[in-house]
């Protein structure tokens, strides 16, 4: 039996893609893969997600346009819920939409009311191929959902409207990270 270890540990972290990067907003290719490389990348991806204090990561926020995501993220009763899933689809959300603060590791620092569903399932595979099927409520759904919309390429600012969509747009404009990206 391989000895656990702490996603990440053998990982490193990588430059976050930021908002306006074109790889953010094109959908991610299917991983066919899976192999040492694709080990790799999950490991940089939760090295990643550590360094920056997320609690969710899309390979495509590392420039990776691959469907792979990593979260490390609690739920609505702080129970952590650790893990990966490759080639992710979104199969169900339910419950109430609710209207909660969200941001992103691509728009470090802005935050918004944002609806999302109160639960969702996602199906997919771990980094051997097998197949797994995740379950989450609370800000665990909420998770779940931005990183699937990562995937699609899509970020949470796609499900704002009105003032709130303005104000985040706004603030991203004149962000200090705003002049990088637009590199």
């Amino acid at each position: 039996m391989r000895p656990r270890t702490i996603p990440g540990s053998s990982g490193r972290p990588r430059p976050l893609r930021l908002l306006g990067d074109p790889v953010l907003a094109e959908p991610c290719r299917e991983v066919t893969a899976f192999d040492g490389e694709l080990a790799r990348l999950i490991e940089d991806m939760f090295a990643t997600m550590y360094a920056a204090r997320g609690v969710g990561l899309a390979a495509n926020q590392i420039g990776v346009p691959l469907r792979v995501f990593v979260y490390d993220c609690p739920d609505d009763e702080d129970r952590r819920h650790l893990g990966h899933l490759v080639n992710p689809r979104l199969l169900e959300t339910g419950g109430p939409l609710v209207r909660g603060p969200e941001g992103c590791l691509s728009l470090p620092g802005i935050e918004a009311g944002t609806p999302r569903h109160d639960e969702a399932v996602v199906t997919g595979f771990d980094v051997g191929g097998e197949p797994r099927k995740v379950a989450g409520t609370g800000f665990f759904a909420r998770c779940l959902q931005h990183e699937c919309d990562h995937l699609d390429g899509g970020l949470y600012v796609d499900h704002l409207t009105g003032l709130r969509r303005r104000w985040a747009l706004r603030a991203a404009a004149k962000a200090p990270w705003a002049a990088e990206s637009a590199r």
